[in-house]
C-alpha cells in the first residue's frame, strides 16, 4: 500500500507569491488607468477618472475585506475592486465604453461613467442574493462626500445584527454582526459637511466602519493647506480619538507607498473594527496621482517641478519595486529586477487583451443592429420615391467613425421623416423594427427606476380598513402609534430612529412608549443631522433591514435632499436592478404656522426624487395604511404626515397594522356633477370643509384626494371624473406652479383630460413666499377655506354667470 503524503507549500514561497501577485495587480491596475485615459482621448470613451497612484494602499486594504463586508467608496477605487475580485479589467473598460449589458458591465449596465462601482446584490427577479457569500460594494455616486451617509448605515446594520436577538434567521445578511463597512474618500472631499456629520455620528453610534482617506495632497488643483485645518485630516480629527474612559474612534496614519506598514495598519484597523465595533480612520498620506484629476486636464498646470519629481520617485509601484528588490529571506532576494519587469510587461499585455475584448463585445452588440438597419434602409431606398435622399442617409451612416446607437437612430428617424406619407412594405418593416429597438433601448437606458420585482408597489393588494360596530374616536396619533406597534411586532427587521423619537415618543407622540417596549436598538433617538439620518436608513435597508427614518419636519428634509436625490432615488436605476434600499422616510408638514415649520415644498421634492414614492395622506389612518403597504413592498418612499392631524379625532380601525392603502389610486370622497376639485394632505381637509358652503351656493363638487404624488393617479380616475364634470380645480399649499403644475400636466397631458374640459383649469396654491407667522400669517399666505370657496365658485360663475352671479 502506497503511503499518502501530505504536501504543504513552503510558507516562505506562499509569502513570496503573495507579494509578487500584489505587484502584478498594482501594475495591472496602473496599466488599465493609463490605457483608459488613451481610450478617452481617442474618442472611444466619453470621460475617464482613474485610481492611478492609489494602487498599493487599496491592495493592502482589500486583504482584510471578507465575504459579507461592504464598501462605500468613490471613483478611484478600481484597484480595490480588482483586489476583492468584484471587477475585472475587461469590465472596467466595458464601463468606460458604457456597455449596456449587465453581464459585460455588471456595475450599472453602462448607466454610470467608468470608475463607479457596485456589486449585483439582487437576483434578476429583484430578490436578495446571499450577501454573506460575496464581497459587496454599494453603488457609487459622483457627488463628493455623498458616499458617507450610506456608509454609516451599512456599518450600523452590523451593530443591529449583533445585538438584536430576533434576527438570527437573517443569516444571508449577517453573521452575528461581524461585518465591516469600508469607506473610502479623497482627502479634499473630507471638507464636505457630509464627511464631518457622518464621522461624528459614527463615533456616537460606535459602529464597525473603517474609513480610508486617500491623501495625494490636492483637490483637483487646490492643495490641502487650503482644504483642511492644519493641512491634515487626521490632525484635525484628533479630538475624536477615543480614550480609556470616552468612546470615539481610532486613528491610524500610514504612507501610500509603504507596503509593509500598510499591511500592518489595515490588519490592526479592520480587526479592531470587526471585533469591538469601533469606527476607525486610516489616513493614507503621500499618495500620488500620476495622470492628474481626470481626462479633462493635466496636473502639470498646477504642480511645480519639485512636486512632479517627488511623485515620480515616490510613486507607490516604484517604491514597492524597490522594497521587493531590497527584501531578502534567508539571504535570498524575493525577485530580480528582470522578473519584476516581466511581471509588469505581462500586466500590460493582459490589459491590452482585456481592453480589446471589452471593445469587441461592445461593438458586437451595436454591429448586429447596424447590419439589420442597413438592410432595411437599402430596401427602403429601392421602394421609396425618395431613394436618392435615402442613399444620402445611408452614406452618412457608413461614413461615421465608430458609430453608436445615436448615429443609428438619427439615420432611421431622418429616413422616416423623408418618406413620410409613403405606404410601402419596406417602410412598414423599418417602422416595425424601429419600434422593437426602441423597446430594447427603454430597457437599456430607462428601466428599473422603480422595482420590477414581485414586491413592487403596484403588486401590493389593497386591504380595506375595517371598523367595529361602535368604533372609538381617538386622536390621530393613537392610530399611528398603535399601527407602528403592530408593524414592529410583525417585522423583527423593522427599526426607527429620529430626533426626539425614542424616549419621548416623537414630538407628536406617535411613537409613545415604543422604545420602552422594543428597546433603544429598534426605536432610537439621534442627533440633529438629517442627511446622515437618511444615510443610516439607506445603508441598513441595503443590508436587509426595514428602517423607518424620521425627519422631524418637512422643511428640514432639504438637509437630506441631495442624498435622497443622488443616492436613494437613483439606486435601483443606476445599478439596473442590481441593488435596492426599501427605506421609509417619515416626516410631517403642511399648515403649521411659521416660515420654517409650515413647508409644503412638494414640487421641489417630487421633481428631485423620482425613484422614491411620495405619499401625502390627509389623516393618520391614511398614513398608517401607507406604512403597511410600504412594509410589504421593496421600494423607498416618503410619507408626509399632516401636521395638524395628530390631535384630530378619527375612528379607530379594528385591523390596525393590516389594512393597506394602494399608492397611485386617488379617492373620490364626495361625488358631484359640476366641477372636479383635486387636493391632498392638510389642504384637502380645507377643501372638505368648503363643501357645505359650495353646496349652499349651488355648486356640486366632485372632491378627490390625490393621496400620493409619486405615483400619481395611475388609473386615470381624475380624467374619468372630468368626463362627468368638465371642469377642474387643483388646490395645494405649495408655491404657484409647484406640485399643482405637475398634477395639471399629469391630468391634462398624460391622462388626456384636456379633451373633456369646458372651462379653463384653475390652480390655487400658496403665495410664492414662505408663510408668515401666526394664524393670520397662515390665512394670508396659504389657501384658506374662503379662498377655496371663491376659487371654485369663480370657475362656475365664469361658465354660467346667470346661475352663479359674481361674488365680487
Amino acid at each position: 500500500m502506497q503511503e499518502e503524503l501530505e504536501v504543504t507549500q513552503n510558507p516562505n514561497q506562499v509569502f513570496i507569491n503573495e507579494i509578487l501577485s500584489d505587484f502584478k495587480l498594482a501594475c495591472l491596475s496602473r496599466e488599465a488607468s493609463l490605457l483608459g485615459r488613451k481610450e478617452v482621448l481617442t474618442g472611444k470613451a466619453k470621460f475617464g477618472i482613474f485610481g492611478d497612484g492609489k494602487e498599493l494602499a487599496q491592495i493592502c486594504a482589500a486583504k482584510q475585506f471578507r465575504n459579507g463586508d461592504f464598501r462605500s467608496g468613490y471613483y478611484r477605487d478600481s484597484t480595490f475592486m480588482l483586489a476583492i475580485g468584484q471587477t475585472t479589467v475587461q469590465q472596467l473598460f466595458a464601463g468606460l465604453y458604457a456597455h449596456t449589458d449587465t453581464d459585460a458591465e455588471p456595475t450599472s449596465g453602462g448607466r454610470q461613467m467608468g470608475g463607479h462601482f457596485a456589486t449585483r446584490n439582487l437576483h434578476p427577479d429583484g430578490s436578495w442574493r446571499n450577501l454573506m457569500e460575496q464581497k459587496n460594494s454599494s453603488a457609487d455616486i459622483s457627488p463628493t462626500g455623498g458616499q458617507m451617509p450610506r456608509l454609516l448605515g451599512l456599518a450600523q446594520a452590523s451593530k443591529v445584527y449583533r445585538h438584536h436577538g430576533g434576527l438570527n434567521h437573517f443569516n444571508q445578511f449577517s453573521e452575528q454582526g461581524n461585518e465591516v463597512a469600508f469607506g473610502t474618500i479623497g482627502d479634499a472631499s473630507t471638507s464636505e459637511g457630509l464627511f464631518w456629520e457622518c464621522m461624528n455620528a459614527a463615533g456616537v453610534l460606535q459602529v464597525p466602519m473603517v474609513m480610508s482617506v486617500w491623501d495625494d495632497g490636492f483637490g483637483i488643483s487646490v492643495p490641502k493647506k487650503y482644504q483642511t485645518t492644519k493641512g491634515s485630516i487626521s490632525e484635525a480629527l484628533a479630538g475624536f480619538q477615543r480614550t480609556a474612559d470616552k468612546p470615539g474612534f481610532e486613528i491610524f496614519k500610514t504612507k501610500g507607498w509603504d507596503y509593509a506598514h500598510l499591511i500592518q495598519t489595515y490588519e490592526e484597523a479592520v480587526e479592531l473594527a470587526r471585533r469591538e465595533h469601533v469606527p476607525v480612520l486610516v489616513h493614507v498620506e503621500e499618495l500620488t496621482q500620476p495622470q492628474g484629476h481626470s481626462t479633462s486636464g493635466s496636473h502639470e498646470r498646477y504642480k511645480d517641478t519639485a512636486r512632479l519629481n517627488w511623485e515620480r520617485e515616490y510613486d507607490c509601484i516604484e517604491q514597492f519595486k524597490k522594497w521587493i528588490l531590497d527584501f531578502t529571506i534567508d539571504g535570498q532576494a524575493i525577485a530580480t529586477e528582470q522578473e519584476l519587469d516581466q511581471l509588469a510587461s505581462d500586466a500590460k499585455k493582459q490589459v491590452r487583451q482585456e481592453q480589446k475584448a471589452a471593445w469587441q463585445a461592445f461593438r458586437t452588440d451595436l454591429d448586429k443592429d447596424y447590419a439589420q438597419a442597413f438592410l432595411l434602409l437599402e430596401a427602403l431606398k429601392g421602394e421609396s420615391a425618395q431613394g436618392t435622399a435615402i442613399e444620402s442617409v445611408i452614406a452618412g451612416l457608413k461614413s461615421a467613425i465608430e458609430p453608436i446607437r445615436k448615429d443609428l437612430f438619427n439615420a432611421i428617424r431622418k429616413a422616416l421623416r423623408i418618406t413620410r406619407g409613403e405606404e410601402n412594405l419596406s417602410r412598414a418593416a423599418l417602422i416595425n423594427w424601429f419600434e422593437g429597438i426602441k423597446q430594447e433601448n427603454a430597457d437599456r437606458y430607462s428601466s428599473h427606476l422603480y422595482s420590477q420585482s414581485k414586491q413592487q408597489i403596484g403588486a401590493i393588494d389593497e386591504v380595506a380598513i375595517q371598523y367595529g360596530e361602535n368604533p372609538e374616536w381617538v386622536d390621530g396619533r393613537i392610530i399611528l402609534r398603535d399601527n407602528f406597534d403592530a408593524i414592529f411586532a410583525k417585522y423583527p427587521e423593522a427599526l426607527s430612529f429620529g430626533e426626539d423619537l425614542g424616549k419621548i415618543g416623537g414630538v407628536n407622540q406617535s411613537w409613545e412608549g415604543l422604545q420602552s417596549k422594543y428597546g433603544e436598538l429598534r426605536v432610537s433617538d439621534v442627533g440633529i443631522r438629517e442627511a446622515s439620518i437618511v444615510g443610516q436608513g439607506i445603508g441598513m435597508a441595503m443590508r436587509g433591514l426595514r428602517p423607518i427614518a424620521e425627519i422631524q419636519y418637512l422643511d428640514y428634509i432639504f438637509y437630506a435632499l441631495q442624498i435622497l436625490s443622488d443616492d436613494l432615488a437613483t439606486l435601483q436605476y443606476r445599478t439596473k436592478g442590481g441593488q435596492k434600499a426599501p427605506l421609509i422616510i417619515s416626516t410631517r408638514g403642511h399648515r403649521l404656522e411659521g416660515i420654517w415649520h409650515a413647508g409644503s415644498p412638494m414640487g421641489a421634492i417630487i421633481n428631485m426624487v423620482r425613484g422614491v414614492h411620495v405619499c401625502v395622506p390627509r389623516n393618520m389612518t391614511q398614513a398608517a395604511g401607507f406604512y403597511n403597504t410600504l412594509m410589504k413592498s421593496d421600494e423607498p418612499a416618503i410619507v408626509v404626515e399632516p401636521l395638524n392631524g395628530y390631535r384630530s379625532k378619527e375612528l379607530m380601525p379594528t385591523n390596525i397594522g393590516e389594512f393597506c392603502i394602494p399608492l397611485g389610486i386617488p379617492e373620490i370622497t364626495h361625488s358631484g356633477t359640476d366641477i372636479t376639485v383635486v387636493s391632498y394632505g392638510s389642504t384637502f381637509n380645507l377643501c372638505a370643509a368648503a363643501l357645505e358652503s359650495l353646496e349652499e351656493l349651488g355648486v356640486s363638487v366632485e372632491l378627490i384626494d390625490a393621496r400620493t404624488l409619486l405615483p400619481f393617479d395611475v388609473n386615470g380616475i381624475i380624467a374619468e371624473s372630468l368626463k362627468r364634470t368638465n371642469r377642474l380645480v387643483i388646490i395645494d399649499e405649495d408655491v404657484s406652479s409647484g406640485a399643482t403644475a405637475y398634477m395639471l400636466d399629469q391630468i391634462l397631458t398624460v391622462q388626456k383630460g384636456y379633451q373633456y374640459l369646458d372651462s379653463a383649469p384653475l390652480t390655487l396654491a400658496a403665495k410664492d413666499h414662505r408663510p408668515a407667522y401666526g394664524t393670520d400669517g397662515d390665512y394670508f399666505s396659504k389657501p384658506s377655506v374662503d379662498d377655496i370657496i371663491e376659487a371654485v365658485y369663480g370657475v362656475m360663475s365664469e361658465s354660467n354667470p346667470t346661475r352663479f352671479p359674481a361674488i365680487f
